[in-house]
């Protein structure tokens, strides 16, 4: 009889929720060319998508609303480290409802609407990773950073159209407009047409640790990031073209964590620096199981400091070949280049700095290479 009543009860458990482990293991050899004057070849994790492993769950709560909830780890798979500035879960920590009707309303550690709108327009975040991201990741198509202490709404699919939107909190007493953001974001596909746009806006990222962007998981240290951006994917049988552009406005920034030189001219100060973002796409599933990308990306930057304006230019191309050994794992080539032109800001923005590299070239010039795999579980 009791164990009866047990399996009854597994049984009216595993009915009402569910509870799933998922991940992804990449890992490759890079070379790059030049890393501050010299040449580099070294093991590398997570460049075509980051390495991870993760809980997701729900619950039935009758009605048509279910509990939801994800919790999400990113590690280097060479060194077992933490990433995401050493944090448990660092790519997603969170809870919410659901209705498949209505959308889903969560509340943690998130996206916002630039990475979850915009960036699946994009290669670098839909099937090129790193190296094929925008300079200096200054979009945040690329998923650079999340938002802590967000509040997030994602509508549900309304023929085609979807949209969502997040506020996330400065967490710091008497400052509740000190390092919060705001972000908001649509798309829509029609048969093989996707469009879509978002909007950001972080106040005083990098500013501390328990704000919307934290000083350990920022790129730029600013007074303000502010993003726009729009795009559009188009499907012709095996092939997926595609054109984004993004703006990104910067006030007041000191710094950018992932480079050792410095993007203030010496002695002077930055009111801001804009980046203007111009990129066209293209994969190619030549067969079921392999698939051909490129990319071309155009970025040109105004720098405003105090002792005068200069407006840095790159030149970014990616190629990418991925062929699948079964369903759930493949593995790839690319390649990634980039030349910066006309900056003669006396800067580090005056050299090339690819996706994926350690650290920027010592010259307007920068190649990186990878052979990869990828297992998804």
């Amino acid at each position: 009889m009791g164990a009866f009543l047990l399996a009854a009860t597994a049984t009216t458990a595993h009915a009402q929720g569910s509870v799933t482990l998922f991940g992804l293991v990449d890992d490759g050899l890079n070379y790059t060319s030049n890393i501050r004057g010299h040449s580099l070849w070294e093991m590398a994790s997570g460049d075509a998508q980051g390495s991870r492993w993760g809980i997701r769950g729900s619950e039935d709560l009758g009605g048509g609303i279910k509990a939801v909830f994800q919790l999400e780890n990113g590690f280097d798979v060479n060194s077992g480290r933490l990433m995401e500035g050493g944090r448990e879960f660092g790519r997603q920590a969170y809870v919410g409802v659901s209705s498949a009707n209505v959308g889903t309303l969560t509340f943690g550690r998130q996206y916002d609407s630039l990475v979850e709108f915009l960036g699946p327009l994009t290669a670098n975040g839909n099937w090129g990773g790193y190296l094929f991201e925008h300079p200096y990741d200054n979009d945040n198509t690329d998923n650079s950073f999340r938002l802590d202490n967000a509040v997030q709404f994602y509508s549900a699919n309304f023929a085609g159209f979807q949209f969502g939107a997040t506020y996330a909190f400065s967490n710091n007493p008497g400052e509740f407009s000190t390092n919060n953001a705001q972000s908001v974001g649509a798309s829509y596909t029609n048969g093989n047409l996707t469009v879509a746009a978002a909007y950001l806006n972080v106040a005083n990222p990098g500013a501390n640790a328990f704000g919307a962007v934290t000083t350990n998981d920022a790129g730029f240290i600013a007074a303000r990031q502010r993003i726009y951006g729009a795009g559009v994917n188009y499907h012709l049988d095996q092939v997926l073209i595609g054109f984004v552009y993004s703006h990104t406005e910067l006030r007041d920034p000191t710094a950018y964590a992932y480079i050792s030189g410095s993007i203030v001219p010496d002695g002077q100060r930055v009111s801001s620096l804009k980046f203007d973002n111009y990129e066209v796409n293209a994969n190619w599933y030549i067969t079921p199981a392999t698939m051909l990308g490129a990319m071309y990306d155009f970025t040109q930057a105004k720098l405003d400091a105090s002792g005068g304006t200069s407006k840095p230019k790159w030149h970014t191309i990616g190629l990418m070949l991925d062929y699948n050994l079964s369903k759930r794992t493949d593995i790839y080539a690319q390649t990634s280049y980039q030349r910066s032109i006309n900056a003669h800001s006396g800067t580090a923005l005056d050299q090339a700095y690819t996706g994926g590299a350690d650290d920027s070239s010592s010259t307007e010039r920068q190649f990186v290479g990878r052979v990869g795999i990828r297992h998804k579980f």
